[in-house]
């Protein structure tokens, strides 16, 4: 699997539209995915609009449960990476990052009508 850093600068204003939620790696047993230093992965899933365009929205996988994070809040995400994946017929891309954070203050404030 290929990983490609992405430049979130390019991607506009990120808002969270489904706040942190456990991913599941066994649906019967409802066990929690962990990475590789055994920490629990979430996703969350981030709307992203650049110059206007439609709205587009990506889920990001990341370690540990981000603090502070509720849905319409604007957020940064730290070293995002895309990943092309393909499952037989079945193919896509998924997000990883290192860490998302909630924006708070006047950075915040002088978004809020973008997406």
């Amino acid at each position: 699997m290929q990983s490609i850093p992405v430049d979130t600068a390019r991607l506009g204003v990120l808002r969270c539209a489904i706040a942190p939620e456990a991913k599941i790696s066994n649906s019967e047993t409802q066990e929690v995915k962990k990475d590789r230093d055994g920490n629990p992965v979430y996703t969350v899933a981030v709307t992203v609009r650049q110059d206007r365009r439609r709205i587009s929205v990506i889920e990001i996988a990341v370690s540990g449960a981000p603090k502070g994070i509720e849905e319409g809040q604007i957020v940064k995400v730290t070293g995002l990476t895309a990943f092309a994946w393909s499952m037989g017929d079945r193919h896509g891309v998924s997000f990883r990052a290192d860490a998302i954070t909630p924006v708070h203050g006047s950075a915040a404030q002088g978004k809020g009508g973008d997406a």
